[in-house]
């Protein structure tokens, strides 16, 4: 199976985590475009940001257990070799503060691409002015 093939099939069966947050990525949060399930060989990552050279991944229990957390580590050294940072998010996180998480991965995003300039949420408009 090639790496699309697999990226394709892994768009159909997402975590609940995954999809929650994709919901929010999708939207392209301060002007970040994100990939799902974007393949960069051998590995496919849960969403990935072009410009910033942003992974983010989900990670739920199975990633403490076993030598998992050895496999993350390299394959995070392995991303950081090619530039591009990772930045892992707990599945309970995503479900319990997905306002929060979206943030972090924003300013993460605007960390990494200066040039964008953002500062956090627009300011708010006075009502009733023109």
């Amino acid at each position: 199976m090639s790496g699309i093939d697999r990226a394709r099939a892994l768009r159909r069966t997402m975590s609940p985590a995954e999809r929650r947050l994709w919901a929010v990525l999708r939207t392209r949060p301060g002007g970040f475009k994100f990939r799902s399930q974007h393949p960069i060989d051998p590995y496919t990552l849960d969403f990935f940001c072009h410009a910033a050279a942003l992974a983010v991944e989900v990670d739920g229990v199975s990633h403490d257990m076993g030598d998992n957390p050895v496999r993350d580590e390299r394959r995070d050294q392995l991303l950081a070799a090619r530039g591009i940072k990772t930045l892992r998010i707990l599945a309970t996180d995503v479900r319990d503060h997905l306002d929060a998480v979206a943030l972090l991965i924003q300013e993460e995003c605007a960390a990494r691409c200066p040039s964008t300039g953002f500062a956090g949420p627009p300011p708010l408009q006075k009502q009733g002015r023109r």
